[in-house]
């Protein structure tokens, strides 16, 4: 796996932070002070066992998620409980991990739904989405529910891309894959990176996430557990022993 160009230093700017995050389904809390610091340009992993709040903890900076205490801040500015639509305007984009595209649409027209706060944008997004993924041109005439699994990634990754977000929510982007897909995914998170989008990325292929990862926070009964650079996490022992061990076995990797 070919590990991405190294991240800014922790003398870079912030971009999306949490601080003592603390979030509840219905009557019951799943996220319990959550600290989090994503920088320019950056990837950083999200990592957990199932359940440990992960995919929960990108549904409360999206403004999904009923927030009790605690902040979310985008570019310095205060974002906590910010609905979805935007924050997409306001430079985030997000990528679910299921149905993330529209099926009964072309490739093109689901890249044209990416920019449908500013339709305007559209030629010269296109464009530039195009140059990122060329497969997404040529296959432009497709309807997305003849594509692979791989291809239905890419054209999610593409479509939330088309507002030229600063920072890119990512859950679970290499789920249900193959591993051959699964190193297509890490290759385009790679190109999505180059171009200057930062990426928080939630994802249960640790090790091979922590390999491409500038930093990483590991999540456990929705608290922070573990912290470091993806260096650090993956030499960790305890990080070892408690997380990558099980997660690899249970992904395969």
């Amino acid at each position: 796996m070919t590990a991405l160009r190294a991240g800014p230093d922790s003398g870079s700017e912030v971009l999306l932070q949490t601080h003592a995050l603390c979030g509840w389904y219905a009557a019951a809390q799943v996220l319990r002070d959550v600290d989090l610091q994503v920088r320019r340009g950056q990837v950083v992993a999200l990592m957990g066992r199932n359940g440990a709040g992960k995919s929960t903890l990108l549904k409360a900076v999206l403004g999904l998620l009923k927030i009790r205490s605690g902040s979310v801040h985008l570019n310095g500015e205060e974002i906590t409980g910010t609905k979805a639509h935007e924050l997409v305007g306001r430079g985030v984009g997000f990528v679910p991990q299921t149905r993330n595209v529209f099926p009964s649409l072309t490739v093109r027209e689901n890249l044209e739904m990416g920019c449908y706060l500013k339709p305007s944008l559209f030629n010269e997004r296109y464009e530039v989405v195009g140059e990122m993924f060329p497969k997404l041109k040529t296959r432009a005439s497709q309807s997305a529910s003849a594509l692979s699994g791989g291809e239905r990634q890419m054209v999610a990754m593409g479509r939330a891309l088309m507002l030229n977000p600063s920072v890119l929510l990512l859950d679970e982007p290499s789920a249900g894959l193959s591993p051959m897909l699964q190193d297509e995914v890490f290759i385009n998170c790679r190109h999505i990176n180059a171009s200057g989008v930062a990426i928080l990325m939630v994802e249960q292929n640790a090790r091979r996430c922590l390999q491409v990862a500038d930093r990483g926070y590991v999540l456990d009964q929705g608290r922070n557990a573990y912290t470091g650079s993806g260096r650090e996490l993956l030499a960790d022992p305890n990080v070892i022993g408690l997380y990558l061990g099980t997660l690899a076995r249970a992904t395969g990797g």
